[in-house]
């Protein structure tokens, strides 16, 4: 298990009691597939939507399906609240993504919140690869993975982070963002991580013992069986991609407990995205969803 660090400074924030009630979105996505008869595709068992979340499903041809989460709302504002829910059958496959970036805008109190969950059976398959999420300014979120697996099922994880709008010169000099995965396998918690920057976010990104100057940052989370042992070629795809050679893109693979772990660092969003997009290609041996090609 890893624990990631937790830093506070919180004389910036604004005291939710003094905030102005609003309406707020609530999301909701429930998603179950199963394999079919013959176990050489995936189709949809139950599927419900609420608020101004959607999923939607591009044309597939046997093999993992595809699901495309879509936040009609255009982002999460403050005190915003979604949830999605996966659960995969046994023998299922899937590719999860988003339609494009997730943005968080900035927030004068209320915390948003998401919380992702998903379920294995018995040899399922999960490729979780969302799009970037960009934190604005000031924006306050709290986010949690969490996942449970059946002993020989397989998930991949990818999510990276943007802390301010790299176009606009943005930097988030103050803000919450709160991120927290809990795997199980079998019932048994194999990896848990934790991240909390809280208060000057920009000012803790900095320090070299944080952040190193970064703003931008991603994990590739690898739990299938076999991971473990590919943690020599996960470093040599590193290389390849581009990481650590002048990209401006800095990154270290590791691996234990069964599972492979990559992290990546970047100043700027566009190298570190070039250097993923090419690294989970490499990786899966499969061309990433086409929306990320948008």
């Amino acid at each position: 298990m890893s624990d990631r660090l937790a830093v506070s400074d919180r004389t910036d924030a604004v005291s939710p009691e003094t905030a102005p009630a609003r309406q707020r979105s609530v999301g909701r996505v429930m998603l179950r597939v199963a394999a079919d008869g013959a176990g050489t595709a995936t189709r949809i068992a139950d599927l419900a939507e609420s608020g101004p979340s959607r999923l939607r499903f591009p044309r597939a041809h046997g093999g993992a399906a595809e699901a495309i989460l879509v936040n009609t709302a255009g982002g999460i504002a403050c005190g915003d609240n979604f949830a999605v829910s996966l659960a995969l059958e046994a023998g299922a496959g899937l590719v999860l993504t988003t339609t494009a970036a997730e943005k968080i805008y900035r927030s004068d109190g209320p915390v948003s919140q998401i919380a992702n969950r998903v379920a294995l059976g018995p040899g399922a398959r999960l490729a979780w690869l969302p799009q970037e999420t960009i934190v604005f300014d000031r924006a306050r979120l709290r986010r949690r993975f969490e996942a449970d697996l059946a002993p020989d099922a397989g998930l991949l994880v990818f999510e990276a982070v943007a802390f301010g709008r790299a176009a606009r010169g943005e930097r988030v000099e103050a803000g919450l963002f709160e991120d927290v995965w809990r795997i199980r396998r079998g019932g048994r918690l194999v990896y848990a991580d934790s991240l909390r920057l809280d208060g000057p976010i920009a000012a803790r990104l900095a320090r070299p013992a944080i952040g190193g100057g970064a703003r931008a940052c991603a994990t590739v989370l690898d739990l299938s069986p076999g991971a473990e042992a590919r943690l020599d070629e996960a470093r040599g795809l590193l290389a390849e991609c581009g990481a650590n050679a002048g990209s401006g893109v800095e990154a270290g693979a590791s691996a234990w407990n069964g599972h492979l772990a990559i992290r990546l660092l970047a100043t700027d969003l566009g190298p570190l995205r070039a250097v993923a997009a090419r690294l989970l290609v490499r990786y899966r041996g499969v061309a990433l969803p086409r929306v990320w090609q948008a």
